[in-house]
């Protein structure tokens, strides 16, 4: 069984990461036109998703007597950070603003997948596969929106 520094470790490495999905998902929010209520939408869901996983991570920290992590990641020690959204907005090209997010949720899925491979307790374990698997549909969703904009991008309207 994990001793509660690894499992501390492993916590704190998740609320980094889901610190990165918020500022990614605000900056993106913020970045987004107006009239695209759908991604703003999505953008504000997810973020709303990851606060609420930090502030159980954060419990679960606390519970088992360390000092939960604040701010985002500055290196990547399971994953790599959010990466910068606002170049790819300055193009008005909402193909690649999904393709960038895409990338996001494949930095927060290799952090949860990593995560799941430490031994950890059944309630952590439990904890952490739920958010997992809520990652993976945020991912797989994310993944459909861009596949639908490449397809659209591809076949142009003829008159």
């Amino acid at each position: 069984m994990a001793e509660n520094s690894e499992v501390i470790e492993v916590l704190n490495d998740l609320i980094l990461i889901n610190n990165d999905r918020i500022a990614g998902y605000e900056k993106a929010y913020d970045e987004t036109k107006q009239i695209e209520t759908d991604l703003r939408a999505m953008f504000k869901n997810l973020a709303d998703q990851s606060r609420g996983y930090v502030t159980d991570l954060k419990g679960e920290v606390i519970k088992y007597g360390g000092e939960p992590a604040s701010g985002t990641l500055t290196s990547g020690k399971l994953y790599r950070v959010w990466m910068d959204v606002r170049s790819v907005f300055t193009t008005d090209n909402r193909k690649a603003v999904l393709e960038n997010a895409e990338t996001g949720e494949d930095a927060a899925r290799k952090a949860y997948e990593e995560a799941s491979k430490t031994e950890l307790p059944a309630d952590i374990r439990q904890l952490i596969l739920s958010q997992q698997t809520s990652i993976l549909t945020a991912h797989d969703t994310i993944k459909r929106e861009r596949d639908r904009q490449r397809d659209v991008t591809s076949y142009p309207l003829t008159s």
